[in-house]
């Protein structure tokens, strides 16, 4: 089973930027959906952002013109890049993959505070 490792997160001020990792220990080229969803304190989780095999994608209103998702297939690796960061961006981050099974990672905590 494949399993993925969250990293990049910290503590960002409101309107920088920050870039999620979600390395996967095998191959995700063939995964059918590649996932961030996101816990903010007291909330439930959220999606964020899915890439689809056919390389559609799906944003949350609250980010859509602000956060991207991309893979690189060679490093088996997906990328959440973060601009415009919010107060309201504060969450835990976790990366979700859908394959031949459904691997989720452990979640990095991402904090935008002045």
């Amino acid at each position: 089973q494949v399993q993925v490792v969250e990293s990049g997160g910290g503590l960002a001020q409101p309107g920088g930027s920050l870039r999620l990792s979600c390395a996967a220990s095998g191959s995700i080229s063939n995964a059918y959906t590649m996932a961030w969803y996101r816990q903010g304190p007291g909330k439930q989780r959220e999606l964020v952002a899915r890439l689809y095999r056919g390389g559609s994608t799906k944003y949350a209103d609250s980010v859509l013109g602000r956060f991207t998702i991309s893979t690189d297939n060679a490093k088996n690796t997906i990328y959440l890049q973060m601009n415009s960061l919010q107060p309201e961006d504060t969450a835990v981050y976790y990366c979700h993959v859908l394959a031949s099974d459904e691997v989720w990672g452990q979640g990095t905590l991402v904090i935008v505070s002045s």
